[in-house]
């Protein structure tokens, strides 16, 4: 699958729980929007996603991958310790540039 660099970024970060490199994919402004709470810009990105990996263990595999101008939909399965898994789940994306502008995860 050929995903946009800033995309395939996010995974390999996200699959070697590497919180600092998954939260330099983002603009200093960016948000993120995961299970019903609000994440402003990189450092706080930064903090979410290394509490996250500490209690899911989270690993993504893409499977499709859409573009429309700046709004990206990436459908990924997701496995880790949680109830589910693994889940299928929806990465609404706004990409600014080379950087992610906002994330939005649902399943």
């Amino acid at each position: 699958m050929n995903l946009p660099k800033v995309v395939a970024e996010l995974v390999n970060t996200q699959n070697s729980f590497d919180s600092v490199g998954y939260a330099n994919c983002f603009s200093e402004t960016a948000v993120v929007f995961d299970e019903g709470k609000t994440h402003k810009g990189r450092k706080e990105i930064e903090r979410w996603i290394a509490d996250a990996n500490v209690r899911y263990n989270a690993i993504i595999k893409p499977i499709s991958y859409q573009a429309i101008e700046t709004r990206s939909i990436l459908t990924a399965e997701v496995a880790g310790n949680f109830k589910g898994s693994p889940l299928v789940m929806i990465y609404n994306l706004e990409i600014t540039g080379q950087l992610i502008q906002s994330l939005t995860i649902t399943t």
